[in-house]
């Protein structure tokens, strides 16, 4: 959880079940009672972070990356196929996650 909390408002990594991996911003939104949840701190500085402790969580700028396993039916040879796209606010349940890290360099 502290990782997450360092996080905030920077890039990280989520790998998924079912063989997804995200990548994208993790969130801080402040709300007050007559306001929609809005991207800044309010007046008197409260906030809401995008997470809990299930580890739902928002991502904003999320690029989603999922491979999947085909049999080739002739040859009958694995073929992995990677399937990539750009979600602009993402949110994540958590009992899903499997792992979070800050993103590998390129």
């Amino acid at each position: 959880m502290d990782l997450i909390r360092l996080s905030l408002d920077e890039k990280i990594y989520v790998k998924m079940k079912r063989n997804r991996e995200l990548r994208g911003v993790l969130h801080v939104y402040s709300c007050t009672q007559n306001q929609a949840i809005v991207h800044s701190m309010t007046i008197d500085g409260t906030y809401t972070e995008a997470f809990d402790s299930h580890l739902n969580m928002i991502l904003g700028n999320v690029e989603e990356t999922v491979t999947t396993l085909e049999i080739d039916e002739e040859t009958y040879e694995e073929v992995y196929k990677t399937t990539k796209r750009t979600i602009p606010m993402l949110f994540i349940r958590g009992d899903g996650v499997i792992l979070v890290s800050p993103p590998q360099k390129d």
